[in-house]
């Protein structure tokens, strides 16, 4: 298999239908979660809704990133979101979600496999490789927090 259709698999794993690593993915446990438990604070962990943030910005930056060249995000602005206020405003964080995941997944796919050794806009950030990688891993870490935060809530609210 390609290098642009495994990564683009991987992401699609974890973003959107797979269950091979975690038993599940974020579509499933995103669509699953209500707004109300989305904001659902414990002490001074960050909130469902927080982290659906965090992940799609770096998703959107990166999408903007190989269109443009231009790495614009910080990491500094990543948590900078607003309470989800209502199951509309949830489900568009969702919406908006699903489809930068489903975006970045088919960008990849696209890829020339020569392009994977390349810096990813500047040799500081190492190669695009490691970069999508880390989208991967970085992803899996916080979907594992977004799983026990649902049990958390789930214990709390009984």
């Amino acid at each position: 298999m390609e290098r642009n259709q495994y990564l683009s698999n991987r992401l699609r794993e974890v973003f959107l239908n797979g269950t091979w690593i975690a038993n599940t993915n974020y579509q499933d446990q995103l669509t699953r979660t209500s707004w109300e438990e989305a904001n659902f604070k414990i002490g001074n962990l960050n909130t469902i809704g927080n982290l659906t943030f965090h992940i799609n910005y770096y998703l959107e930056g990166l999408l903007s990133a190989f269109k443009t060249g231009q790495l614009t995000i910080r990491d500094q602005f990543s948590y900078d979101d607003t309470p989800v206020t209502s199951a509309e405003d949830w489900d568009q964080r969702i919406t908006q979600f699903i489809n930068n995941a489903e975006d970045f997944a088919a960008a990849v796919a696209q890829f020339n496999d020569t392009v994977f050794d390349e810096d990813f806009i500047d040799a500081k950030y190492g190669t695009y490789l490691r970069n999508i990688e880390g989208v991967i891993e970085h992803s899996y870490y916080h979907l594992g927090q977004i799983v026990l935060l649902k049990k958390l809530i789930a214990s709390t609210t009984k």
